[in-house]
């Protein structure tokens, strides 16, 4: 049982003493026991590790690189039952972790997403970024056969045993659609449950963006591109 809270780092040093003491109130009204990890760069850029240790949270330094590297290296050392990731730079409020618990287990989701595009959500994002972002979600959403309005947010709950048995490939940010397609083909009927709760998606707190846009588009359509192979030869049983 309990909850493993899971922050991928960068350079956040700033935004995580502002953002963790604000995790634990909130994680804490979930009623269940609860770790926090933050996986930090492989070697460290700040003083993370020290804002880790004021705040009891587990310090880990990546072990492989990229974003989906970071990502592999929590779900390694996730200890508990629920896997609760969301971003390190205060865009994810934590103020919608405990609606997003109580959706996860009272309607027995796979997945439950932290979703910008759902009514009620709000995205302060610019006006570019937004338009890309909705173009991605909506070709990710077809070719895939994945069934939610956000699937490039990290903001989600997931079951740490089912994501154990996945195998992860992306290095970057695409990772959080493989992830879903994966997940949903491990499932012997490949229906993967996913919920979504909306969110008011903020602008960082401190620092820049990590995130380089051309790059990032690039990858998208790569990884379409092989995903929808690896959907194509699932449905052929090769």
């Amino acid at each position: 049982m309990g909850i493993s809270v899971v922050l991928l780092a960068y350079k956040e040093e700033e935004n995580l003493r502002v953002l963790l003491p604000r995790i634990i109130k909130q994680v804490e009204k979930c009623k269940e026991e609860y770790e926090i990890l933050v996986i930090d760069t492989a070697k460290p850029l700040d003083h993370t590790k020290d804002v880790c240790q004021t705040f009891g949270a587990r310090y880990i330094n990546q072990e492989e690189p990229g974003f989906g590297g970071a990502f592999r290296t929590a779900i390694k050392y996730a200890q508990k039952e629920k896997f609760l990731i969301m971003d390190s730079d205060g865009s994810h409020p934590p103020e919608n972790i405990p609606a997003i618990h109580r959706m996860f287990v009272e309607q027995k989701c796979d997945v439950v997403i932290g979703s910008r595009y759902v009514k009620g959500g709000v995205t302060n994002d610019a006006k570019s970024s937004q338009i890309m972002s909705h173009m991605l979600n909506f070709a990710f959403r077809i070719c895939l056969g994945l069934n939610a309005n956000d699937l490039s947010t990290d903001y989600r709950m997931y079951h740490t045993k089912q994501l154990k048995k996945v195998r992860l490939t992306c290095e970057n940010y695409d990772v959080l659609e493989e992830v879903l397609l994966r997940l949903k083909l491990n499932k012997p009927d490949k229906h993967l449950k996913i919920g979504e709760v909306p969110i008011n998606f903020q602008k960082r707190m401190y620092g820049e963006s990590k995130r380089q846009l051309l790059k990032f588009i690039i990858s998208y359509i790569k990884t379409l591109f092989r995903l929808i192979g690896v959907r194509i030869m699932d449905v052929f049983g090769k």
